[in-house]
């Protein structure tokens, strides 16, 4: 799960990015509104934990531009505001849910895990393309009934292909994905990912260009196989 952590005081930021990486969750954070919209529009993210007053574009805004923009992306909102009419703002704006500064990190975990889950709950149990069948309850893929036995990476890289439903994702964008922001292989690693995808699928039937490379763009899956 990728996390993206807009948050100014850098004291709560360091305590939380360091609770949820021990948690084996990807954090990447911003320190001020228009840094975290830069990021949410760039990249993608499970969750985004959102501080309500921020320099240069606060929260509320942010989450309203976001929400205009019709992505969806989960919403946490964070604040040291505790009155019931930024409560109101924050999820009327289109927050998922609204925590109190100061937080026990215990109950702010548990928020996120509880937000997490529905997320888990609202994805198609089946991913499909052409023959293709992706199941991520029991991470099986299957090409024309075939079982392929895919790396970890392998696996994430296609998950991340189906979900994006034919849109083109960059290298770049694959290696902020699917790896720590802080120390991403080169974007060559990425070819060599989908070359074996490539093989793979291609040895279960699929066509060569199952996996679709938009010279100087990027990757996707191809909409016309």
């Amino acid at each position: 799960m990728k996390i993206l952590l807009v948050e100014d005081d850098k004291q709560v930021a360091d305590a939380l990015s360091e609770a949820l990486r021990d948690r084996n969750y990807v954090v990447e954070t911003a320190q001020d509104g228009t840094e975290g919209l830069e990021l949410a529009k760039t990249f993608t993210y499970d969750l985004i934990i959102l501080d309500l007053i921020l320099p240069k574009l606060d929260g509320i805004t942010l989450c309203q531009q976001l929400r205009n923009s019709g992505d969806r992306t989960l919403i946490l909102m964070l604040t040291g505001k505790d009155t019931s009419d930024d409560r109101v703002l924050g999820l009327d704006v289109g927050a998922d849910d609204y925590v109190v500064k100061p937080f026990e990190m215990k109950e702010l975990l548990a928020r996120i895990r509880a937000l997490l889950r529905r997320q888990e709950t609202t994805l198609p149990p089946i991913l499909e393309w052409e023959r293709l069948r992706f199941d991520p309850n029991h991470y099986q893929v299957k090409y024309n009934h075939q079982l392929l036995q895919l790396t970890p990476k392998e696996y994430a890289l296609l998950e991340l292909l189906l979900r994006s439903n034919s849109r083109i994702l960059s290298r770049r964008a694959i290696l902020d994905n699917l790896w720590e922001f802080e120390d991403p292989p080169e974007e060559e690693t990425v070819k060599a990912h989908v070359r074996g995808l490539r093989s793979k699928l291609k040895n279960a039937g699929a066509p060569a260009n199952f996996i679709e490379n938009i010279y100087g763009v990027g990757y996707r899956l191809n909409p016309n196989v």
